[in-house]
Parts: structure tokens; sequence; C-alpha cells
């Protein structure tokens, strides 16, 4: 069963630094929450698909994090249903970091940004490795078709808590589509001017 991001996060040590820097009072509704945020609704979802990468972190047998960037095609991490996410896992450097600690702990934890809207979706789950072997019926849920890369794994995630993050000091930042999408109609008057430009001078378009 998932619990709220605060069972998860607020452990004695973060509750002592929040009451050092005086942030407690205002940080203690989270945990009076009455429900668990712990599945996603339509704007989760919605924010899912159409994200192209994400950043998850896995911690080791010795403690220490990893933290690795994960892109794709817009909408290969796949929502499954409302606690369960999954994404082909495409081969890389086959250093299998963040593999390997999902062997020893299946914590992980995700941010997904939209930098150009200033959002920030965090996402803590259990994870498992898959196999095609094992599950085909699931590879074949989370081919690309089209998308040049070898898929050698499946991860499972199921949800533990969701959590939408400030706005804060994010950074806009916007991709080529996005750009292409804003200049479009400034492209579109370029080429209207210069057609009147040419008419105006006598010039044959």
């Amino acid at each position: 069963m998932g619990r709220k991001f605060s069972d998860i996060t607020f452990t004695p040590s973060v509750k002592a630094a929040q009451e050092y820097y005086g942030s407690r009072d205002y940080n203690q509704p989270f945990e009076d929450m009455d429900e668990p945020v712990n599945t996603l609704g339509e704007a989760e979802t919605a924010f899912i698909c159409e994200r192209d990468g994400f950043y998850q972190a896995t911690v080791n047998e010795d403690g220490w994090p990893y933290v690795q960037f994960r892109g794709g095609p817009a909408g290969f991490l796949t929502v499954l249903d409302e606690r369960t996410i999954a994404y082909p896992d495409f081969r890389g450097n086959v250093q299998y970091i963040s593999v390997g600690n999902m062997g020893v702990s299946d914590r992980v934890s995700l941010i997904l940004m939209d930098y150009a809207n200033r959002r920030r979706l965090k996402i803590w789950a259990r994870a498992r490795i898959v196999h095609a072997a094992d599950e085909p019926d699931l590879l074949a849920r989370l081919a690309l078709p089209g998308y040049r890369a070898r898929v050698e794994r499946a991860v499972v995630m199921t949800i533990e808590a969701v959590d939408w993050n400030c706005p804060m000091h994010i950074t806009p930042r916007f991709t080529e589509a996005e750009i292409g999408a804003m200049t479009a109609p400034l492209r579109e008057r370029i080429v209207e001017l210069e057609q009147q430009i040419q008419y105006a001078s006598g010039e044959t378009p």
C-alpha cells in the first residue's frame, strides 16, 4: 500500500532540520493529510505521457545514491495503471549501475521535469526488473516501433507516493519542438512580408 510522501521523506533527522530552520509548522499539514497521495490521476498521467526523459535515483549496498537520466521518445515511460508505471530499458554504456542497485534495493525515486512550464513531479516507487523471456507480453506493450534502440529489459515500478513540487528556481528551458511552435507565427509573418515586398517591387514570387 502506498503512503503519503511525508511518511517516506520526513524522517526524524528531516524533522529536526525543519525545527532548526523554522519550517516545521509549514510542513506539518503534509503529515496531517487524511489520504495518501499514491495514485496517478488524470493530471499526473498526462504529464508522464508527455515526458521524453526523467531523472532516476537508486542506492547501492554501501548507501551511495546514483542518479541517472533516462531518455527516449515522449511517452516511453508508460502508465500501466494508477499505481504502476514502466519503461523499456535501452542498452547504454553497459555499466548497469542502476540495474545492479535495483537488485540490492528496490527503492527508487524519480523526478520528471517540464522546464518550459516550470513543473516538476516527484515519484517514490518500488522497482523490479523484467526480462522478455519472463513477461514477453509486457515487453511487447512497451515496444516503441520506429525508435532505433535495443531494449534489454523493462523496469516496472509500483508507486508508493507522488508529489508535485513548487516551480521556484526552475529555469525555463525549451525543446526544439517547443521553440518551433512558438516561432511558427513569426516565420509565417516573415514569409508574408517577403511576398508583399516582392509584389510591391514587381518581382515574381
